[in-house]
C-alpha cells in the first residue's frame, strides 16, 4: 500500500509520515454506487482518496439531495474532518461515483498528526479550504447561474472523471444531483442536443 499513498502523497508528506500512515491506515475498496457516509452517521476514520472518485451530496428533510461537490484522489473530505474532530454525527452523504480505493485513518492518529507534521496540518486545512471554496461554487451556481449552465458543468465533470467523452448516466441521476426534475432535465438535454454541444443516446450522453 505504500507505494500508491506515496504515488498520491509524497509530494505533500514528509516520509515519517507517509510510513505512519501505511502502519495504522485500513485500506477501503468500494464500488460505483457504495455508500460510504451516511447522514447521521458517526464517524471513527477520516478516509484519504487513493483512486477513483467520490460524491459528496446534502439532503432535505424530504430526502432530496443536492451534490455539494466531487473529491478525487489526493483529496479527503473537509465534513469527514469537521465530524471526526468534533465528536458529530456526519451531515452528508457520500457514494462512490466510479469504483474508489481509500485509506481510513483512525480519529486519534488524525488529532495527533496536527500537531507532530506540519505536512499534515497545512493539508488538513487546505481541505477546509478547498471544500468551502467548493460548496461556494454550488451555491453560487445556484443562485446566479440558469439550469442549463449548471447541466453543462455537470456533464463536463463527470467526463473529465470517467475520462470519457461518453457519460454513462440517467435523465433521473442526473435530475437527483441537481436537485431538480427528470421533465427538466431531459428537456434542457434536448436544448442542448439541438444546440449540437452533446448527443443523446440510451442510457448515456455523449458531449462534443
Amino acid at each position: 500500500m505504500l507505494e500508491e499513498i506515496k504515488t498520491n502523497y509524497a509530494h505533500i508528506f514528509e516520509e515519517e509520515l507517509l510510513e505512519e500512515i501505511n502502519e495504522v491506515g485500513i485500506v477501503k475498496k468500494v464500488k460505483s454506487g457504495d455508500e460510504l457516509i451516511r447522514i447521521g452517521q458517526y464517524l471513527t476514520a477520516m478516509p484519504l482518496l487513493l483512486d477513483g472518485v467520490i460524491k459528496v451530496m446534502r439532503e432535505d428533510k424530504e430526502g432530496f439531495e443536492l451534490l455539494l461537490y466531487f473529491l478525487e484522489k489526493g483529496e479527503t473530505c473537509a465534513m469527514t474532518l469537521s465530524c471526526c474532530t468534533a465528536t458529530a454525527v456526519s451531515e452528508i452523504r457520500a457514494v462512490a461515483e466510479i469504483d474508489s480505493t481509500l485509506v481510513m485513518i483512525p480519529i486519534e492518529k488524525m488529532e495527533a498528526w496536527i500537531s507532530k507534521y506540519k505536512s499534515w496540518r497545512n493539508f488538513v486545512f487546505d481541505s477546509y479550504h478547498n471544500r468551502l471554496m467548493e460548496v461556494l461554487e454550488t451555491i453560487d451556481n445556484i443562485a446566479f447561474k440558469k439550469m442549463d449552465q449548471r447541466l453543462l458543468k455537470y456533464l463536463h465533470n463527470k467526463a473529465k472523471f470517467y475520462e470519457n467523452s461518453e457519460i454513462k448516466t440517467t435523465h433521473q441521476e442526473i435530475a437527483y444531483d441537481l436537485h431538480t426534475s427528470r421533465v427538466v432535465v431531459s428537456r434542457l438535454l434536448k436544448q442542448l442536443e439541438k444546440e449540437k454541444r452533446i448527443a443523446l443516446q440510451r442510457n448515456s450522453i455523449k458531449l462534443f
